[in-house]
């Protein structure tokens, strides 16, 4: 008998002996199993009951936000621990890519324990009362990326010959299965699966709180902008340079820090690391301000390393600029943008590439009246993004190679992640499918968006023989145009033709994005619900 089972079984003789105590039995129990499914499945079980129930005896009575709480600080506390052992695995890489991966995976660490943080403090926010409208999508969405970030460090590994990737994945098994843990936990405390909608039909441009002078920011003409710095190739600008800019941007600004790049083209990688929150980009507009790279996987580097711009900092919001990635179809992948920027938004920007142009990676994100452009799965990640008004192109891959637009890498039930795809537009100019499933869960839907006549009959591809055509949930609702006939499409029991509009509400901003506590803030015009 397991530590964790003797404590379970010695806290119900206890209370069932006596009738004083026999009214908590019901709450005993369901803090115990509480408890126990918090370390459900690690190497350590006894070790992780211990934790927990040492930092939650000294309460009384005890309650399911401290079982929670307690969970949350054993796996940060695991997270820190896989980021010490993984410093130790540099002296044993072999090559670059796997130096570059191991970097990889301790700032993606590094992401999670930050999610983990985040969800500690709003979880004592919630211990004390003050539990917010926007405390169930945060936590779901912070936990969600805290999932994912170990798989994106494991996938660092491809092109290796994966001797130095067993010994990482060995450091991370244990704290992934505790933040799977810590999910499950909170989705059986506080799910509510279909939320009622808030003012579903209403096309927001600003709320009413907005101050006068941020709204001129947000929207006003290049010329009169209340821009903070500028950034100009001709001199003309305190900076040449856009990484530059951001280099000397605030860190952690709780105001919004708009940084003018005029029209041109600037050739360079840029890692918007997490510090730099609330950073707005603004150009001159797409085709005019243009960041551009060429990096890409056959050159050594990890998918997640290739992207031309990378954002991590929350809040991050940019307008009137195209992100490029000029790799090509033959130097496979090659991200123009990547984004891990919670509660971030992309206003009239053109995202360009080839295989992986726009990597969704993690967190909430809204685009709205963007251009996007690739071959195979182009849009892919583990984001919970809505693409509203867009347009989706296809360019031409390699002989043999089948144009598909997303890859979306939802990994558990549990996570509030997936793409809806709304009001848009798909001009296929070679046979395509709308995606195929990267990950066991993967979630995508086509909403009210016109599918020119390639877009095939099937509409969407497998990844591998029958690999998650049972779990995933891809979904149509509405779609138009002389590719949107649904008759030939797969039969998946993971594909839906969605019929009502109750079902395709949920994937609608105000509910998919939990958007209408935060998007309004961004200044960036969307439409709340479907009409």
């Amino acid at each position: 008998m397991t530590l964790a089972n003797f404590f379970l079984l010695l806290s119900l003789i206890l209370l069932s002996s006596s009738p004083f105590l026999s009214n908590a039995i019901d709450q005993n129990q369901t803090l115990q199993a509480m408890i126990i499914h918090a370390c459900d499945k690690i190497n350590d079980q006894d070790s992780c009951f211990s934790n927990i129930q040492s930092q939650i005896s000294y309460h009384n009575p005890p309650a399911p936000t401290l079982v929670f709480k307690a969970a949350l600080r054993n796996t940060i506390n695991e997270a820190n621990s896989a980021i010490d052992r993984l410093s130790q695995f540099n002296t044993l890489s072999l090559s670059n890519r796997e130096q570059i991966a191991i970097d990889d995976c301790k700032e993606l660490l590094d992401f999670s324990v930050s999610e983990l943080a985040w969800s500690l403090t709003e979880m004592r926010k919630i211990h004390a009362g003050f539990q917010s409208p926007d405390s169930e999508g945060n936590l779901k969405a912070w936990l969600s990326a805290a999932l994912s970030n170990q798989d994106t460090c494991l996938e660092g590994f491809e092109g290796t010959d994966h001797k130095l990737e067993h010994l990482v994945r060995g450091s991370l098994s244990q704290v992934t299965q505790l933040i799977g843990n810590v999910l499950t936990l909170y989705t059986q405390m506080h799910s509510l699966p279909f939320k009622p909608a808030r003012n579903d039909n209403i096309t927001t441009d600003f709320p009413e709180w907005m101050t006068d002078g941020d709204k001129e920011t947000l929207v006003s003409s290049q010329n009169g902008m209340r821009a903070d710095s500028v950034v100009a190739l001709d001199g003309s600008g305190k900076y040449r340079s856009i990484a530059q800019a951001i280099l000397e941007a605030p860190s952690y600004s709780e105001r919004r820090y708009v940084i003018y790049v005029k029209k041109g083209v600037y050739k360079e990688n840029i890692d918007m690391k997490k510090k730099k929150t609330n950073i707005m980009l603004v150009g001159d507009g797409i085709g005019k301000t243009i960041i551009t790279s060429d990096r890409n996987f056959l050159q050594g580097w990890t998918t997640f390393r290739t992207a031309t711009v990378a954002v991590s900092g929350r809040g991050f919001i940019a307008r009137d600029i195209t992100f490029r990635n000029t790799a090509g179809p033959l130097n496979r992948q090659g991200v123009a943008l990547r984004v891990d920027s919670d509660q971030s938004a992309f206003y009239r920007c053109s995202m360009e590439g080839y295989q992986d142009t726009l990597y969704a990676h993690s967190l909430r994100q809204f685009y709205r009246e963007c251009s996007i452009s690739g071959t195979i799965d182009f849009i892919f990640g583990n984001g919970a993004a809505v693409l509203q008004n867009c347009k989706i192109f296809t360019r031409n891959p390699l002989p043999l190679q089948k144009v598909t637009i997303t890859a979306q890498g939802r990994k558990d039930p549990h996570q509030n992640t997936g793409f809806s795809i709304q009001d848009s537009y798909v001009y296929a100019t070679r046979p395509t499918y709308l995606g195929r499933p990267w990950k066991l869960y993967s979630r995508t839907v086509f909403m009210n968006t016109y599918l020119s006549s390639m877009v095939q009959p099937r509409g969407w591809l497998e990844w591998y023989g029958d690999f998650a055509l049972g779990s995933l949930w891809y979904g149509e609702y509405r779609n138009y145009g002389p590719g949107a006939a649904i008759a030939g499409r797969v039969k998946w029991p993971g594909y839906h033709v969605i019929r009502d509009a109750a079902t395709a509400g949920f994937f609608s901003v105000s509910r998919f994005l939990d958007g209408m506590s935060w998007l309004p803030a961004t200044g960036v015009k969307f439409k709340a619900g479907l009409s």
